[in-house]
């Protein structure tokens, strides 16, 4: 008898069970094209092996997001239809995501898209969507908990929030792949902690320290991985050789035929490759990238409180540090590099407070609890917020000697 699955070998979740009905997706060239999106974009630069994608990290957010919702229909909150919905979304969050994934988010921003724009379009008018209505299911559902605009809370907030298997996955995944020691994530045992209260995600309050852990953990890997001073050196290069193209490559178009189509290698190929003197030093920016002639940090400085540098106040310092350097300011890059303690909810709001259950399913006591009073977590809670400048090597000592004398 023929099975209606297949397994997929994991290095985190050591098999990932993909159902016959969600199969078309992931063989879907749409889909595919996540293989060749990095989930930590320049990233290898520093650490070589956290060469993994987009696509493995949706199978492991689906494979989380199943367990919870397993969690949830034994408690009688879902059925067995909303758990399939569910593990959709899940495989379907980050199909919206361009070249350098985060990165490229930076350069959409300025234009006020994100990726959950494209995601939405890409699972309303696609090949996805068809796939969908075909096997039965209501897209429109799937891309509102996909991206948190559901009429279910506490569907939303396994996708995305301070519960999520978004951030349980990336936790494990990036911190395996980079060979970090700071991801510490117990999945199971907060997924098997679910509950729901006031059509909220609600925890066990036993398993308020695996929720600690994971907060700690996120707060590590921003400190080790993501905001680590060679891999912002690589990411500013390319951030500037994207903003330097995209007028005339178009990379952040809302166009979803062309957009579809570009991942990172063809973003760095078409940059290399253009032979457009206007495009001469977006072209130095990305072959430097490509070889490792990364850009050196000269000053950094931890900034309190959420106020990150509005543009016109980087492109302020990055002026008078070139006046003071005699260095042209086209060398000199300002990096500040923010982001909240606790993950945002998915609405994107700050996540204040977090439910905590004692006892048996509805007859559970309940407490609402603010996340800051958790004892753990109101050591890191706040943002983390780092000035940084950097320059090409020739220029180093000039502009370290400006950037001190201007911001101590």
């Amino acid at each position: 008898m023929k099975n209606d699955y297949l397994d997929i070998i994991d290095p985190i979740h050591d098999f990932i069970r993909v159902y016959d009905y969600e199969l078309p997706i992931i063989e879907s060239p749409t889909f595919q094209r996540l293989r060749r999106i990095r989930q930590l974009s320049g990233a290898h630069l520093a650490y070589p092996s956290a060469q993994h994608t987009r696509f493995e990290h949706s199978l492991g957010v689906m494979y989380i997001a199943s367990q919870a919702g397993s969690v949830l229909s034994e408690k009688g909150y879902v059925n067995s239809n909303d758990v399939k919905v569910l593990r959709l979304s899940a495989l379907l969050h980050d199909i919206g995501h361009g070249p350098f994934s985060h990165l490229f988010e930076e350069i959409i921003q300025e234009k006020r898209i994100s990726h959950e724009d494209y995601g939405k379009k890409i699972i309303l008018q696609s090949d996805i969507g068809d796939i969908l209505s075909k096997t039965g299911f209501d897209k429109k559902l799937v891309a509102k908990i996909a991206f948190g605009e559901s009429r279910f809370p506490y569907l939303n907030e396994i996708i995305s929030g301070v519960l999520s298997a978004d951030m349980m996955d990336y936790l494990l995944r990036d911190g395996y792949f980079t060979g970090v020691e700071h991801a510490k994530v117990d999945h199971k045992r907060i997924t098997q902690s679910f509950d729901v209260h006031k059509r909220r995600l609600a925890l066990e309050r036993s398993a308020i320290y695996s929720f600690e852990s994971m907060m700690y953990s996120r707060y590590q890997m921003f400190k080790a991985v993501y905001f680590h001073k060679t891999v912002r050196a690589a990411e500013m290069m390319l951030l500037e050789a994207l903003r330097l193209s995209d007028d005339e490559f178009g990379f952040s178009n809302f166009n979803l035929d062309e957009f579809v189509k570009i991942t990172d290698e063809y973003v760095l190929s078409a940059l290399i490759s253009s032979k457009l003197p206007k495009l001469k030093r977006a072209r130095e920016l990305a072959t430097d990238y490509q070889n490792r002639r990364l850009l050196k940090c000269v000053y950094e400085r931890i900034l309190t409180g959420p106020g990150n540098l509005k543009g016109n106040s980087v492109n302020e310092i990055r002026d008078e540090i070139s006046k003071r350097s005699k260095v042209n300011e086209d060398e000199i890059f300002v990096d500040s590099s923010v982001t909240p303690s606790i993950p945002l909810a998915p609405t994107k709001n700050e996540s204040k407070s977090i439910f905590l259950t004692t006892g048996e399913n509805r007859r559970s006591k309940v407490q609402e609890m603010p996340i800051s009073e958790a004892p753990f977590i109101s050591a890191i809670s706040g943002f983390m917020n780092i000035l940084r400048v950097y320059t090409h090597q020739k220029n180093r000592k000039k502009v370290e000697i400006a950037a001190k004398s201007i911001l101590g």
